[in-house]
């Protein structure tokens, strides 16, 4: 009982701000815009499926060292393809930005086809281009070769890729709902998929969530992963610290004062 009235002393006070990152105050705001990311989870696992059969799953990674080791797979991969190389470079700076990364994948698009004869996918009405081109045996796809390149190994079935396309909605709808800032980036998917977020999904889509001032996501400078907040905070620091050192003099003495008329120049003055 004792500690259920402790539970009762409700009293306090937070103060939220997103200035300095990862500061107590900054880490409040980062855990309301997870609030928010669980609440996209649901909307994701509640979304239309066809045949009324599952076939998605969800991984939420948020935290200083996870979010870095995305960023850095996405600019990994960037060097890979010169066709990738700008838009991906561009958006592992958006990683960086982010509160919580949602990562979104439908585990049936590249094994278990509807066969439901629908023709979506551009073949054949019985699925067989989509069995022609997999490794498959008894009517089981062979999913255990893994070592493709490609951002999505395909073919896929379209019906299910249309699944996650409704999860992926229903998160953005979700997102706006709640008045936070999230995009879809099929690039930060690949880079998930390939950490081993989303295990069992042939395709990922990430959805990086914030809740800041700026929305991190539209807007950016060209040249982005040169230009922006970060690099241009750290180039601030070193223009200044480059000036003091080479001065070299007390700030006492660096200082400038106003003169009056008939002053005479001093080497303590300049």
């Amino acid at each position: 009982m004792k500690k259920y009235v402790e539970d009762l002393n409700f009293q306090g006070e937070e103060y939220v701000g997103e200035w300095t990152p990862w500061s107590p105050q900054d880490i409040r705001r980062k855990k309301c815009v997870l609030e928010a990311a669980r609440l996209m989870a649901d909307s994701v696992m509640t979304a239309p499926c066809a045949g009324g059969v599952p076939s998605v799953e969800v991984h939420i990674v948020y935290g200083q060292e996870e979010i870095e080791a995305i960023a850095r797979k996405v600019e990994e991969i960037a060097h890979s393809q010169e066709s990738w190389k700008e838009a991906f470079l561009y958006e592992a700076v958006m990683v960086r930005d982010s509160d919580v990364i949602l990562f979104i994948g439908n585990t049936r698009c590249h094994e278990t086809p509807l066969d439901a004869g629908c023709g979506m996918c551009g073949g054949t009405l019985d699925c067989g281009y989509f069995y022609d081109k997999k490794n498959h045996k008894y009517g089981l796809v062979d999913i255990t070769d893994r070592s493709s390149d490609k951002m999505i190994d395909g073919p896929l079935c379209s019906a299910r890729v249309g699944d996650l396309g409704y999860a992926v909605g229903s998160a953005l709808w979700t997102a706006a709902t709640l008045m936070v800032d999230a995009r879809p980036f099929a690039s930060i998917g690949m880079a998930g998929q390939k950490m081993g977020y989303c295990p069992k999904s042939g395709m990922v889509v990430a959805v990086p969530v914030a809740g800041k001032a700026k929305n991190p996501y539209v807007d950016v400078n060209v040249d982005y992963h040169l230009i922006n907040m970060d690099k241009a905070l750290d180039n601030t620091r070193k223009i200044y610290q480059t000036t003091r050192i080479i001065r070299g003099f007390d700030y006492r003495k660096w200082i400038p004062k106003p003169r009056k008329p008939g002053d005479q120049k001093t080497g303590g003055d300049e």
